[in-house]
């Protein structure tokens, strides 16, 4: 294969608010933190384990303005991006490295109805195989 990919695809909730830089010339930077979450049952003790993974996300410009004015602290969001890695050199000399995911286009998850009311248990709503079976159409295809 002659060409390579550097996608990343996320969905999970901010650790907290948009912090913005804004520059010369009108260009922004918007940078937060995001969670995503894996749970397993540990085979041995048969407790359920959830780890949590910190990502580091930058926005630019419009999205970042739409992040800062839309987004809050545990907002769930879907978004998708590519893996950068930068390099600096800390007040003691040393060099630090940093690894964010340059965001590209993004979707709000959390419904105005999720940020009024108490969160209720997914397990109630049907899953879409469910809903197939229930729906007899008379469709030619």
């Amino acid at each position: 294969m002659a060409g390579t990919v550097n996608k990343v695809i996320l969905i999970g909730h901010l650790g907290d608010e948009v912090k913005m830089h804004y520059f010369e010339g009108g260009n922004s930077i918007g940078r937060f933190p995001l969670a995503t979450n894996e749970t397993y049952t540990n085979k041995q003790t048969g407790e359920r384990v959830t780890t949590t993974e910190w990502h580091n996300i930058v926005v630019r410009n419009k999205l970042a303005e739409i992040c800062e004015k839309y987004l809050n602290k545990g907002d769930k969001i879907y978004c998708e991006g590519r893996i950068k890695t930068r390099q600096w050199e800390g007040d003691d000399g040393a060099k630090r490295y940093t690894t964010e995911i340059h965001v590209i286009d993004m979707t709000f998850l959390t419904t105005k109805s999720e940020l009024n009311t108490p969160q209720k248990n997914t397990i109630d709503k049907p899953t879409v195989q469910e809903q197939s079976t229930d729906n007899h159409d008379d469709l030619p295809f």
